[in-house]
């Protein structure tokens, strides 16, 4: 009787929440896995430090699509719960036009519809309508598309599949879908506001992604209690549970190939030999730098025509003491919506007067700072590529924290006792990020599904791509989903070959 080799000795680049999703699935199915990380810590973009007594999130803010989160635990035999503990946001958030002029976004539909009604007569009805409708695209977008591994259009020729998206409207705009509903510029900011950092306008997005309004509104708004880190702490202890060993401050230099299969890797820590690779790091950057030309998917000026979703300009700020309009998360939409995307996504350049989004976990979690304090998140989405200096930083805080100012009644400028600032530069220093984009490639039409970066590597049998750049795309949710697909994709793979390899 012949025995069959099964286990393998996996690499996986990068602990982004898609490199640890993988991590998980490969272990789970019986293989040696090692994730190497470029930085001290784990979690990619969802890294977390502290100073000054202040626990900052580094990157992901919203928890939304709750059932993506507990169907990754599910699969493990566990839930969210058993990682963290999650507290549902009421309201989920606020979207300020004006100092005297602010949407709360309440927990209860039913007050939602109340304050939509008082807004646009007639709006609570279509909202109701929109919602039905954003729920189907939901179910078919986040239960049948993103778990295609995108190879082949022949995956999506599935009757019920290409009705699915022919009702979703997956041709039409998110900017003209909404507005077939709702008249009210406040409104439609509003329903517009989830995909501002899909990485097009509002009327380049395809109307499928208003799935997003169905999570942000019904499912509602969360936050696990000491931070989003949390979800990585809980998969980290998911992925050691399963024997996966974490090597950070490990820089992978170069891709070893021979036979069309990945052999090993040149890392600052010295060789090591492997026989499965999964790269969760930036797809340009390891294709681009890690790979020799004859072993690329795309050559450098595929990347150069990318549409790529914004960067960001973000503050990590202590305050020394409480700020009383602020709601947990804050969208200042005080300012022109239209100009600010077509600096964003038009004509690049850093915008004159930017909308911004201001997180203050402090509303919820007392953890994150020093009592009598608050935590500030501020996130302004700009252009990739942009040049960033310390000068430029400096300006946009002092205007933004002047806006906050008028908006709460009260300055505190004097009471910022500690700041960071984050943008494009830091992206590219320390995840390698093309262009210095933030949120991958943005979810046009031209870069959905088999459109997008593919996940494997065309060239190399045992070599698969994962996260931002690839299917499904960006946030959170998609990344888990992503590292599940590439696992599949990479594990289909050895076990074939180990039925044609007896030993």
């Amino acid at each position: 009787m012949e025995i069959f080799y099964c286990m393998a000795k996996i690499s996986i680049i990068g602990s982004g929440f898609s490199g640890l999703a993988s991590s998980c699935f490969m272990a789970k199915a019986g293989h040696q896995v090692s994730v190497l990380e470029k930085n001290m810590d784990i979690g990619g973009r969802a890294r977390v430090y502290s100073a000054e007594g202040f626990t900052f999130d580094m990157g992901p803010s919203w928890y939304w699509m709750p059932d993506i989160f507990e169907n990754f635990f599910a699969q493990f035999g566990h839930s969210a719960s058993d990682y963290y503990e999650l507290k549902q946001l009421d309201p989920g958030f606020q979207v300020i036009f004006g100092k005297n002029d602010v949407m709360e976004i309440p927990a209860s539909l039913d007050e939602l519809f109340e304050v939509f009604e008082n807004i646009e007569k007639g709006s609570a009805s279509a909202l109701r309508k929109f919602l039905k409708e954003a729920e189907f695209k939901y179910n078919v977008g986040m239960k049948d598309l993103v778990y295609k591994p995108a190879f082949s259009w022949m995956e999506y020729a599935n009757m019920n599949v290409i009705k699915g998206m022919l009702k979703a409207n997956i041709f039409s705009s998110v900017s003209s879908h909404v507005r077939s509903y709702f008249k009210d510029e406040r409104l439609i900011a509003l329903m517009e506001f989830p995909v501002l950092f899909l990485g097009a306008m509002a009327n380049k997005i395809p109307a499928l992604y208003t799935m997003m309004n169905y999570s942000a509104i019904v499912q509602g708004t969360w936050y696990p209690m000491g931070g989003m880190c949390q979800i990585v702490n809980g998969m980290k202890e998911l992925a050691g549970s399963l024997g996966v060993e974490f090597h950070t401050g490990v820089q992978v230099d170069r891709i070893e190939v021979s036979g069309g299969l990945v052999t090993g890797l040149e890392t600052s820590m010295g060789q090591i030999a492997t026989e499965g690779l999964i790269a969760s790091a930036d797809y340009h950057h390891v294709e681009q730098q890690l790979l020799e030309e004859k072993y690329r998917n795309y050559e450098a000026s595929y990347w150069d025509k990318k549409t790529f979703a914004p960067s960001c300009l973000i503050y990590y700020a202590g305050i020394s003491k409480k700020l009383k309009k602020l709601q947990h998360h804050n969208l200042f939409f005080d300012a022109d919506f239209k100009k600010h995307a077509e600096d964003i996504y038009t004509v690049p350049q850093w915008p004159d007067r930017p909308l911004f989004y201001a997180c203050c976990p402090s509303k919820t979690d007392d953890s994150v700072a020093p009592e009598g304090m608050e935590n500030l998140f501020i996130l302004v989405p700009i252009a990739t590529g942009l040049i960033d200096t310390p000068e430029m930083r400096e300006h946009y805080f002092d205007g933004i924290i002047k806006r906050m100012e008028s908006f709460c009644g009260e300055t505190f400028a004097a009471e910022v006792i500690y700041k960071r600032t984050y943008c494009v530069s830091d992206f590219m220093e320390d995840y390698n990020a093309c262009k210095g984009n933030a949120y991958g490639l943005a979810n046009t039409l031209s870069q959905t599904a088999v459109l997008k970066p593919t996940l494997r590597n065309n060239k190399i049998k045992n070599m698969f791509y994962t996260g931002q750049l690839t299917v499904p795309g960006p946030g959170v949710p998609p990344a888990l989903i992503s590292g599940q697909v590439a696992a599949a994709e990479l594990n289909k793979y050895l076990l074939k070959l180990s039925h044609e390899t007896p030993v």
